[in-house]
């Protein structure tokens, strides 16, 4: 696991766009895994102005998102096909047609997913992690071996996710649909960002700690190529 530690978010964002840019520019039809949340705001920020001043291509990128919740539509300001469409799509020259978001309540549209990224390879998986170590929603306790499932959210992120939702816990949602931990896992290559010193005891666990269901991200110690790239309030508690 290669660790890049930065000053603040801006210097994380810009760090984790030049490994983005490198895999997106490798090849045609590169299949990249997105994330959402705040922590990939700003990387999709420095994506978006690379196109428009460098004219970098999307056109044949074709893209899977790690999640989505249950129980909302998707033109809710809050839903995650609208967050990536805010985000990114919109601004930048991706085929809408390549851009995929999971959603549905069932086996059957976890198992469809599935179906869909078997289909391809990731080439990078983008992530964040979750204050109690969770990447995707898988948290704390999900199988490693686990793959696109329905999961019930812990009540820590409910409180996390409530600042999206008018700061009431009763409008957030209660379950997600999330690839899981052994999807991610097949990926080529993982690119997690985390900023905040709310995240330096999970971003200690996960590089430092042992490998246990206990802390989800831990298992990113087995994957063959990890690019964390964190800002120094994340990187606080780290030994190294």
């Amino acid at each position: 696991m290669k660790v890049v530690v930065c000053k603040d978010y801006d210097e994380m964002s810009q760090k984790a766009f030049e490994v983005m840019k490198e895999v997106v520019t490798s090849k045609p039809g590169v299949v990249l895994g997105l994330a959402t949340g705040s922590s990939p705001v700003g990387l999709y920020k420095c994506m978006i102005k690379d196109h428009e001043e460098n004219g970098t291509s999307y056109k044949d990128v074709v893209t899977y998102n790690l999640d989505e919740y249950v129980g909302i539509d998707r033109s809710n300001p809050q839903s995650y096909y609208t967050f990536m469409k805010e985000n990114l799509f919109d601004h930048i020259d991706i085929d809408p047609n390549n851009t995929h978001v999971p959603y549905g309540s069932t086996k059957e549209d976890c198992e469809g997913y599935e179906k869909e990224l078997e289909k391809v390879s990731i080439d990078l998986q983008l992530l964040g992690i979750g204050r109690n170590g969770h990447i995707g929603f898988n948290e704390p306790g999900t199988p490693f071996d686990e793959m696109t499932h329905i999961v019930d959210l812990t009540q820590s992120t409910i409180e996390a996710n409530a600042r999206f939702f008018d700061n009431d816990m009763n409008k957030v949602p209660k379950q997600a649909i999330t690839m899981g931990i052994g999807t991610i896992m097949k990926s080529k290559k993982v690119l997690m960002v985390v900023s905040g010193p709310e995240k330096a005891e999970a971003v200690k666990a996960t590089v430092e700690g042992p490998v246990t269901t206990d802390m989800p991200a831990s298992v990113l110690q087995n994957h063959p190529d990890v690019t964390l790239v964190v800002d120094q309030a994340a990187a606080s508690l780290l030994s190294k």
